[in-house]
């Protein structure tokens, strides 16, 4: 399917249809549909009867078997999840062995007599051996095969690669468009939500996470070191990397910032006070110091990391914030 907000750049491409590229890359913000062109492009280009303009029929073999993710000419490559416990702590890649399985069927002749089609999404997540791989297709692509990459974070994938397709930019929802389609869906909080997710509507619901957010926003409003300790075990507990603890306070501390220049929040906007409160008793440029120090431990946000230390580090350096004391970095 392709959500509304996308239909123009859909009409893009089917107004010339037959001047395919041999790879596209779509990018544009996360959680805003970009996958779903994407598989509804891999479709429509294995269907056997498409409809008018050149939507997939939805009722040949083919589309039948892409609905049933078992379409034989269709490839995908995606991080693996591994299946051990505590696997939200590894970093997720696309690794060359899989880059290298997915080039040695495509060389094959296709199993339906059509085209073939290989999605890789998120394609910033190939690591350096995996990309170049890919790229050596790209560079000298098997006939009839067409590649779809996904990203998230356009900046981070090789320039060569970039170079080898065309781009098209996927927007996302305007804030009313966003807002529609969460009430539509009838979920709770939706303007809460949608402000954390930056105005992205597609993220996955995860309450319990939403909980332990909350607890520590009422935390960084109030912080206290007990409370503070007992906050780092807990979340620790939890098994989930510290990128998503670095990710909630991040987002506080960019409220905090705007609140000292005076302006609303755009992260949190139900603590909207509590964030103004603490602009009003904090040093800018210690706050600075402290997003620094979140900065240089983002790379790090999905290593096999103490996370209970690194929490518990993080909040002391805040406590001092509070407390307007000078950032140690």
């Amino acid at each position: 399917m392709i959500y509304h907000w996308h239909q123009p750049q859909w009409r893009q491409i089917t107004a010339h249809w037959q001047n395919q590229p041999n790879a596209w890359l779509f990018s544009g913000k996360e959680h805003t549909g970009k996958t779903a062109f994407a598989r509804h492009l891999a479709q429509a280009l294995l269907c056997e009867t498409p409809a008018a303009g050149h939507e997939p029929c939805g009722s040949c073999p083919s589309c039948h078997l892409f609905q049933q993710n078992s379409h034989p000419d269709f490839y995908q490559l995606t991080p693996e999840i591994p299946e051990e416990e505590g696997s939200g702590r590894k970093l997720l890649q696309i690794k060359i062995d899989a880059v290298r399985s997915v080039i040695e069927s495509i060389q094959l002749t296709s199993v339906r007599g059509g085209r073939r089609v290989v999605l890789v999404h998120p394609a910033e997540s190939m690591n350096l051996q995996a990309a170049n791989g890919l790229l050596k297709v790209l560079e000298e692509p098997p006939a009839d095969v067409e590649f779809l990459l996904v990203s998230h974070q356009r900046d981070k994938l090789l320039p060569t690669i970039k170079s080898r397709c065309r781009q098209l930019v996927l927007p996302a929802p305007s804030p009313a468009e966003a807002l529609a389609y969460l009430k539509e869906r009838e979920i709770d909080d939706a303007e809460s939500l949608l402000a954390f997710h930056a105005g992205a509507p597609l993220f996955e619901s995860a309450p319990e996470q939403d909980e332990y957010r909350d607890s520590l926003l009422q935390l960084l409003g109030q912080p206290r070191l007990l409370a503070i300790l007992d906050y780092a075990a807990d979340f620790d507990r939890q098994k989930w990397p510290l990128a998503l603890f670095l990710d909630w306070l991040h987002k506080w501390l960019a409220d905090v910032g705007l609140a000292h220049q005076q302006l609303a929040p755009l992260y949190y906007p139900s603590y909207a006070a509590a964030s103004a409160q603490v602009a009003k008793k904090t040093n800018p440029a210690t706050l600075l110091g402290l997003i620094d120090t979140l900065n240089r431990l983002s790379p790090y946000g999905r290593h096999t990391l103490n996370v209970r230390m690194q929490v518990e580090y993080l909040l002391t350096e805040y406590l001092g914030f509070w407390q307007n004391k000078e950032h140690a970095g």
